[in-house]
């Protein structure tokens, strides 16, 4: 058993960067958590008619409302066995802005049937989002999103295209600085830039086992279909 990572990608995980490859094995196994902190250089979003619908996926800390420069950042990656007895790694970025700390969460695992991770967006993994996920010539990772559900209850659909958001996620490690460098891109096909941040951040490794799941980490609701 490896991490959900290196399962998704298979023999690719190994033509990452050794450092990008330690990050991408936190899980139960290897019994390491992740807790980065850094500053982003720029968070963005698209044009002013976006922002409605940011102010709304924020009221589940699904995408941030707010644009910055140099914002004090933390990404918590911790392992854990969900509700329904899968291994499931927290990615819950915290953004210190000036008006107060805004979150993006997601809680990801690994769909066999899906051969890739599946990303459970927000505090009630309402929306699931398959990702696929690539390691680049340099032993940079590209990530991907693929198709978008929405569930709720018994409704279980999938998102069109034409209405949501393809998501580019590009993460390297600087040999020169000991930094890993993330840049995030949310587009539509049709309205364009939705939402984006990039910028750097050094990385911690803790035991899980002891470091635990801090209160407010795990989403409220954990989705049982995968």
């Amino acid at each position: 058993m490896t991490s959900i990572f290196a399962r998704a990608m298979g023999e690719d995980f190994e033509r990452l960067h050794p450092q990008l490859r330690r990050r991408f094995s936190v899980g139960l196994e290897s019994g390491e958590a992740c807790v980065g902190r850094g500053s982003m250089d720029r968070i963005w979003h698209g044009r002013a008619f976006v922002k409605p619908f940011l102010a709304l996926g924020a009221t589940r800390n699904i995408l941030v409302p707010r644009t910055g420069r140099d914002i004090p950042f933390t990404i918590e990656n911790v392992p854990y066995t969900d509700a329904h007895g899968r291994e499931t790694v927290t990615f819950v970025r915290t953004f210190a802005l000036p008006d107060g700390p805004r979150r993006f969460d997601a809680t990801m695992v690994h769909s066999p049937e899906r051969s890739c991770v599946l990303d459970y967006l927000g505090t009630h993994q309402h929306l699931a989002s398959d990702l696929r996920l690539t390691a680049e010539p340099d032993g940079s990772l590209l990530i991907r999103s693929g198709e978008h559900r929405f569930r709720e209850g018994p409704l279980d659909v999938r998102v069109p295209r034409l209405i949501g958001g393809d998501a580019e996620v590009r993460e390297s490690f600087d040999d020169a600085t000991g930094r890993f460098r993330i840049r995030v891109a949310v587009t539509n096909r049709r309205f364009g830039p939705l939402f984006g941040y990039e910028g750097t951040f050094r990385a911690r490794y803790v035991d899980a086992l002891r470091h635990g799941v801090r209160a407010g980490l795990r989403p409220v609701r954990e989705e049982a279909r995968a």
